[in-house]
């Protein structure tokens, strides 16, 4: 049996090579781990083009079932590390060793510029699997994803492929460059404030507030621009918040409305997310009525 993986970022980044087994070892186990090399530390060179390989599989293990991140978004600031679950359900008739995951992104698995990998590639073993099953079993393994490292520019911000591998125990294995897709995402910040406070029944509130996101670019947040925010109110024995208008952010994220104060409550504007950018909602900030 041989396995032929080539995965590569250069300048120290994701490098998984081939692996050849020999023969006289086709009875047991692929090692997975042995996949990548020991500098491929949740590692994608900047902007650096790398080949995933291809859908491969030798046998009869199959992947049955991929869920990243328990089928939620990946959302990435400017500084912390973000950890992920990937889950690999597969299937052999001899039993599940192992399995293996990452997430790429690019135009194609030829010319990746991206890759987000386990963070226990040094392990013998990438996959904590529990079997279901004397032929199934789930593997789950941890990526990190790091805007120190290889979150290194807002291009990378929206879908990327998940590529999956499986090993059974009796040497057999499957690779899918492309089993499905994910979602990073620049993190987001919403802010409000309704002031005067107190106020007169009657008189003009005025509702501030800034949307911004993580650039990836400078490790910073910047203002996100020209979107749609919701002003929203929930009265104060309440727990349902209902829309007053929509508007769009400044230049610069700034939100400014105004309305009429008529009772006690909460103010809060409220962002739905883009395909980049997820869902935020501010915090309310209460206004008494007088």
């Amino acid at each position: 049996m041989r396995v032929r993986a080539s995965v590569a970022i250069v300048t120290g980044a994701l490098a998984l090579t081939g692996l050849a087994v020999p023969a006289a070892q086709a009875d047991s186990h692929p090692d997975l781990a042995s996949l990548a090399s020991s500098s491929a530390k949740a590692g994608a060179a900047k902007s650096t083009p790398f080949a995933a390989a291809a859908d491969e599989a030798e046998g009869d293990t199959k992947i049955t079932a991929v869920t990243v991140n328990g089928g939620k978004n990946i959302v990435v600031g400017t500084t912390q590390k973000k950890a992920f679950t990937v889950s690999v359900t597969a299937t052999d008739p001899k039993g599940i060793h192992d399995a293996f995951a990452m997430l790429w992104h690019g135009p194609s698995s030829e010319n990746a510029d991206g890759a987000i990998v386990p963070s226990n590639l040094d392990d013998e073993q990438i996959g904590t699997c529990t079997n279901s099953s004397a032929t199934t079993a789930t593997c789950k393994i941890t990526l990190i994803a790091d805007p120190n490292e290889n979150i290194y520019g807002n291009i990378l911000a929206g879908t990327w492929k998940v590529w999956a591998a499986a090993a059974g125990n009796d040497g057999d294995y499957v690779i899918r460059e492309a089993y499905k897709t994910a979602k990073v995402q620049r993190a987001s910040k919403l802010t409000v404030n309704a002031s005067p406070e107190p106020v007169k029944k009657g008189k003009t509130i005025t509702v501030t507030g800034k949307l911004t996101r993580a650039n990836w670019d400078r490790g910073t947040y910047n203002g996100y621009s020209a979107q749609p925010v919701k002003l929203q109110f929930r009265k104060k024995n309440s727990s349902t918040y209902t829309t007053v208008r929509t508007i769009k952010t400044s230049t610069t994220g700034d939100l400014k409305t105004t309305v009429k104060a008529t009772q006690d409550g909460y103010f809060r504007y409220s962002f739905a997310g883009t395909s980049t950018t997820p869902a935020v909602n501010a915090a309310g900030d209460f206004v008494d009525v007088k």
